[in-house]
């Protein structure tokens, strides 16, 4: 399609990219149910069985309200907060790898179609890890070991990368494998695990936008710290990935211990005084209510 409509061709794969993008959008906003009643999809019986899970899992934290008080609850809770940083170090890892895989492959003395080739099986494999490890998650009921676990997978890669001087190029090429595969077991159970231990559609919502929004900065990051005067040995890019990755080591550290601990005052009765607030803020606590257990 290169110079239809005086484009180039890589300027087409934008534009149809992004058309795609465009339709399916148009297309969801009729076809995606908003909520199980809306499901012309689901049996009578079927909606019960949904509502009914929803509200299990809920355990009584609502937050459907978004009043003064709801909003102090979302915008200073610390998960939403840390959530945030723990996405920003996984977020620029996965733009790392859609930036400039391709890019470091061909300074790997590999020519442009056969960089991009070669990016193919690092993704599938990646995808592969991404599936296989959130399925193992959720039969272990456990998201920190497997977070942890992506880190320690992409560091290995970036370590090796940075180190690339003393290793063959095979070996190179190895390490894009345990970089990106390290980023996509993370990220997703960043998102997942966080919106686990948020209660109520209101907080749910915002908190899941506060996360990926501000998180995404790390895409900003990795589009600036690959710098052309360092090809092909990236230092720069390549260790401040490593250190982000770590950062997202910490915060999830930092997640998992203060979950652990609000859910042992919990336990011990120490919430037990928010049973004595008015009735409409009770329905409206969100995962600060007393019954709301948190997931690690």
């Amino acid at each position: 399609m290169a110079g239809i409509g005086g484009y180039s061709g890589w300027r087409w794969i934008f534009i149809i990219e992004g058309l795609a993008t465009v339709v399916l959008a148009l297309v969801s906003w009729f076809v995606v149910a908003d909520w199980p009643e809306t499901a012309k999809f689901l049996k009578p019986e079927e909606r019960a069985l949904v509502n009914r899970r929803i509200h299990e899992d809920m355990a009584g934290a609502a937050m459907d309200g978004f009043d003064s008080k709801s909003r102090r609850r979302i915008f200073l809770d610390w998960k939403i907060w840390t959530g945030v940083i723990i996405y920003l170090g996984c977020a620029n890892n996965g733009y790392s790898g859609a930036f400039f895989t391709p890019t470091i492959l061909k300074q790997l003395g590999w020519t442009s179609t056969k960089a991009q080739l070669y990016t193919i099986p690092i993704y599938a494999l990646s995808a592969v890890a991404a599936v296989g490890t959130a399925f193992l998650s959720d039969r272990l009921r456990h998201r920190y070991a497997c977070c942890i676990l992506g880190v320690f997978v992409a560091s290995a890669g970036y370590a090796t990368l940075l180190a690339q001087k003393h290793v063959p190029v095979d070996v190179r090429y190895v390490a894009l494998y345990f970089t990106t595969v390290g980023g996509y077991i993370t990220q997703p159970l960043a998102l997942v695990w966080m919106n686990n231990n948020l209660g109520g559609h209101c907080k749910r919502g915002i908190g899941a936008a506060m996360q990926i929004g501000l998180g995404n900065l790390g895409g900003i990051i990795a589009s600036n710290i690959y710098i052309t005067d360092q090809a092909p040995t990236f230092p720069v890019g390549f260790g401040t990935s490593l250190a982000l990755s770590w950062l997202t080591a910490i915060g999830c550290t930092v997640f998992f211990l203060g979950l652990w601990q609000e859910n042992g005052k919990r336990e011990r009765g120490e919430r037990d005084y928010r049973y004595n607030l008015p009735k409409a803020e009770q329905d409206n606590l969100g995962d600060d209510h007393p019954r709301f257990r948190f997931v690690y």
